[in-house]
């Protein structure tokens, strides 16, 4: 075990020490009386002194001779290089304290240093008055150093002067002999003082005692005390005050400023806190602050139930991709505010609300003990409040965007144990929310956990699906009405898993545009397809070319690299750009018409055709068509399955041919399945059609056998 000493300990200890040297000193005089008898060898002594000291003397004056002519055309042109050159050379001569070269007005020129730290300083030593007003050689004695000086003219103008300090060592060496020498004249004293000495050791005993009081109060006493504050405050209790007892001296000034920090310390740690647990930009309390909260309300829940509902704003990255961040952030502000009011109305006093990132939120609120189904009903409650407040228009820039939120809803401790828990099965309802059409609410439920472990499970197998050989295309035949000729096909993505067998398009398609694996997919589709579609044109007979149509993803319309993916796919496969036909949704052209404008024109402009898919169904209408560059519009399949039935729908699709028409936009009818559908789309000027009863997708090598 380390021993601790105090402070009062080691002046005890310093006090011994110190009684042990008075004595040593004692007794070294009286065993050197003898010694001082010696006059003679004092005498001796002081002879020796004035000689060493004439021998200085005159060595000091012919080098500051010497220095100050060699110095008087450096310092007059202000040479500081030679200057500090001369300087150091004469500094390095033995014995040599220093060297100085000063102006006429006694300001440093040059130390000999480096950096001339003190250049441009008036000298202000105990010499320098006399060296300044010296016109001539002038010497000077103290303790440590024989101080040489000589003034620098220039005829009978003086420009400065230079100063030698010589280290007094060697003559203070010859003085301590004659010391050691004197005090035996002091032997004979000696005796006499024993009494004064005895006294002295008893003052000294007294002083020290004294000095251990005032040690005690002045000094170890504060220090104990700053050290008990800095303890307090290093356990994170910042506002520990620390008092300095009306003190004006250090000790009090370091106990006030040790006070002051404290307070400081207390007010950072909380603008600290504010900023680590508050969202900056809604204000609101932010993922850390929430799930610390979150852990404590489960820890005193006591049987309470709890409801957390994870809100998603939908559609949101469209508002920053097409008006901006900034505007992004004001709606997102415009939802904080809305979910809050909600809150602050349905959710009851206990509820807690965070932003979780992004356009996420998350809510929290809590049941009474009794009845057991009032948390669900709560929550029930504040969730159509937020789906209703949410739906309404947000208004931005002079625009009205309208959004939408998509909620999960999960209980505690019905659905989950854990706070970890209950935020993962947050989120998974939320998504069940989007998959169900967005802008609606959903209760977690286990079975939700099996769907999302299928998708996950999926979208594994899917990767590298391509390489293994399970994806492959099929090609649907697309007709002229007209003379019925068959002028193309669309290639369908397939997908055969050794395990799952045939996985729905709709299913695998939708996991791929989700997890982003659709922008490695659709280039290598895009590319097989323009490879089979050189192959029929060297196999076909018939001079008309066949064209191939490929659906483009969302997602790769977004990316902004179509163009340069489908240029690189032309020139490997050497297809013609006017038999590639490019299919996009409706929706996905009008998530940001701006991008897709100018995406489609550049396509157009290198003689790809661009087919707006399932029209119809979005939000645009005909009235896009206006501002999209495209080639031609499908009908959706609803509107064709119900043509020979529902007046509606073919008054619809009748509509869509004529006004197409009248834009110079083709028309293809899909999903014909039926000779009646056929021959009314081809009476009402439809263009082309595919369809089962025009025929199925089949594989390439079944497509190149109809192609002769």
């Amino acid at each position: 075990m380390k021993l601790r000493m105090g402070l009062q300990a080691r002046f005890l200890v310093l006090m011994g020490v110190a009684m042990l040297v008075v004595i040593a000193l004692v007794a070294l005089l009286l065993n050197r009386q003898e010694q001082m008898r010696r006059e003679v060898e004092g005498v001796s002594r002081q002879a020796m002194r004035t000689m060493v000291g004439q021998s200085l003397r005159r060595q000091g004056e012919v080098a500051v001779t010497q220095l100050a002519a060699a110095l008087t055309n450096p310092l007059y042109y202000s040479d500081l290089d030679a200057v500090g050159a001369l300087a150091r050379s004469a500094q390095a001569a033995p014995d040599v304290r220093y060297v100085i070269v000063f102006d006429e007005e006694g300001k440093v020129v040059h130390d000999g240093s480096e950096d001339i730290a003190h250049y441009g300083r008036r000298m202000d030593d105990a010499m320098a008055k006399d060296v300044i007003a010296s016109n001539t050689l002038h010497t000077q004695f103290d303790d440590r150093v024989m101080d040489v000086s000589m003034p620098i003219l220039i005829g009978q103008e003086r420009v400065g002067g230079v100063r030698i300090g010589y280290d007094m060592q060697a003559m203070r060496r010859l003085q301590e002999h004659s010391v050691d020498r004197l005090r035996a004249r002091l032997d004979t004293l000696g005796q006499r003082h024993v009494i004064w000495i005895g006294l002295l050791g008893a003052g000294l005993l007294v002083f020290g005692a004294a000095s251990l009081w005032l040690t005690q109060r002045l000094l170890v006493r504060p220090i104990r005390r700053l050290a008990e504050s800095a303890q307090e405050i290093e356990a994170g209790h910042f506002d520990t005050i620390t008092p300095a007892d009306g003190r004006n001296d250090e000790v009090g000034d370091l106990m006030r400023a040790f006070d002051r920090m404290s307070r400081s310390l207390a007010r950072h740690d909380r603008e600290i806190r504010r900023m680590a647990y508050t969202d900056a930009l809604t204000g609101l309390a932010n993922r850390l602050a929430f799930r610390e909260a979150l852990d404590e309300r489960l820890d005193q829940s006591a049987g309470r139930q709890l409801a957390l509902l994870f809100a998603d704003i939908d559609d949101f990255k469209r508002v920053n991709d097409t008006l901006g961040h900034d505007a992004g952030d004001d709606v997102l502000l415009e939802c904080a505010h809305r979910i809050e009011s909600a809150v602050a109305r349905v959710g009851g006093e206990d509820a807690l609300l965070a932003r979780f990132g992004g356009d996420e939120f998350v809510i929290l609120v809590q049941g009474k003990d009794d009845p057991q189904d009032e948390v669900r009903t709560l929550a029930t409650k504040l969730a159509e409040t937020l789906v209703v407040d949410l739906g309404a228009p947000v208004e931005v820039q002079g625009r009205q965007v309208f959004l939408g939120t998509s909620i999960g809803i999960t209980l505690f401790p019905e659905d989950a144990a854990s706070g970890t828990t209950l935020m993962k099965n947050g989120d998974i309802a939320m998504y069940q929310a989007k998959v169900a059409g967005k802008n609606c609410f959903r209760f977690y439920s286990r079975a939700m956990n099996q769907a999302v472990e299928r998708r996950v499970h999926l979208e594994q197998e899917l990767r590298g699906a391509w390489d293994r050989g399970e994806l492959s295309l099929v090609y649907q035949p697309v007709f002229r009405l007209v003379d019925g000729a068959m002028i193309g096909a669309e290639a369908l993505l397939r997908w055969r898993h050794p395990e799952l067998g045939f996985v729905a398009p709709s299913v695998f398609i939708d996991v791929a545009e989700q997890s982003g694996l659709i922008e490695v997919l659709g280039p290598q589709v895009l590319h097989a397809a323009c490879s089979d579609a050189v192959a029929w044109q060297k196999m076909r007979k018939d001079p008309e070319p066949l064209f191939v149509a490929v659906n483009v993803s969302p997602r790769q319309l977004r990316n902004g690299d179509l163009p340069n993916v489908v240029s690189a796919c032309l020139r490997d496969t050497g297809l013609t750009a006017d038999l590639l036909h490019l299919e996009l949704t409706e929706t996905a052209v009008i998530g940001d018409e701006l991008h897709a404008s100018a995406l489609l024109s550049e396509l157009r402009g290198m003689g790809v055709r661009v087919w707006l898919d399932d029209f119809g169904t979005g939000f645009s209408g005909l009235s896009h068509l206006r501002r999209v560059p495209v080639d031609g519009v499908k009908i959706d399949r609803s509107f064709v399955a119900d043509v020979l039935r529902d007046p509606d729908d073919l008054a619809l699709t009748t509509a869509i041919i004529a006004m197409a028409h009248s834009l110079g936009i083709l028309v293809v009818a899909e999903g014909v399945e039926k000779e009646g559908q056929y021959s009314i789309l081809r009476e009402r000027g439809c263009d082309f059609a595919q369809g089962y009863w025009l025929g199925h997708p089949v594989t390439v090598d079944e497509f190149l056998q109809l192609r002769k």
